[in-house]
């Protein structure tokens, strides 16, 4: 049986429905990213390597 994802929009993103933007969905083990743009690719990143994209993100 699929996995119904609640995507939520970005705060960052503008309240425009063309804008584009990130989504995030969490279940209690895994996080799903996925653009707006392109809603059938869902990435689902490793908690390491979250934590690295995040880390190098950042100013």
């Amino acid at each position: 049986m699929p996995t119904t994802h609640h995507w939520q929009k970005s705060s960052f993103s503008g309240e425009d429905d063309d804008t584009d933007c990130l989504e995030i969905s969490a279940t209690p083990t895994t996080l799903h990213l996925r653009e707006s743009d392109h809603p059938t690719t869902v990435l689902t990143p490793a908690p390491s390597a979250l934590r690295a994209l995040l880390a190098t993100l950042r100013p």
